[in-house]
């Protein structure tokens, strides 16, 4: 069973635009692994809150990420 854990900042994508990535990624995988993938694909989409990640040693927060 293919499997994407994607992280994104949290409430930054609207309910549309989260299926919309997730529908991308299953593409993705049913695209590299035929359409026999598609049906098993498992994509789970979580938000990060605002701080609960770094990169390079500095908290990134939504100011950071230009959506404040």
């Amino acid at each position: 069973m293919p499997f994407a854990n994607l992280k994104v900042p949290a409430d930054t994508l609207t309910e549309e635009s989260k299926k919309k990535l997730q529908d991308a990624v299953t593409d993705a995988f049913a695209d590299v692994y035929g359409e026999r993938a598609r049906a098993t694909t498992l994509v789970v989409l979580e938000e990060v809150a605002d701080g609960g990640w770094s990169l390079g040693g500095t908290i990134l927060n939504a100011e950071i990420l230009g959506h404040s």
